[in-house]
C-alpha cells in the first residue's frame, strides 16, 4: 500500500479540505402546490408525484383538539 513519504503541511491539508463543505439542497416548487421539496421526492404538504396523488397528505391535529 503506498504511504506518503513526506508530512503534509497544514495549510496543504485546508486547501485540499476546502472542497469538502456540504451544499445547499436543490430545492424545487411541486408541480401542484408550488411548496418547495427536493427534486424526485412526493411532496410532504400535499402528496403529489409527477401529477398524481401517491400519499394521502397529514394532517397536524392542534393542541385543542387533543
Amino acid at each position: 500500500m503506498a504511504v506518503p513519504k513526506k508530512r503534509k503541511s497544514k495549510s496543504k491539508v485546508r486547501s485540499h479540505r476546502a472542497h469538502h463543505a456540504i451544499g445547499k439542497p436543490n430545492l424545487v416548487p411541486c408541480s401542484n402546490c408550488s411548496a418547495f421539496i427536493l427534486s424526485h421526492r412526493v411532496c410532504p404538504a400535499c402528496g403529489f408525484y409527477n401529477g398524481k396523488l401517491v400519499v394521502a397528505p397529514k394532517i397536524k391535529k392542534s393542541k385543542q383538539e387533543e
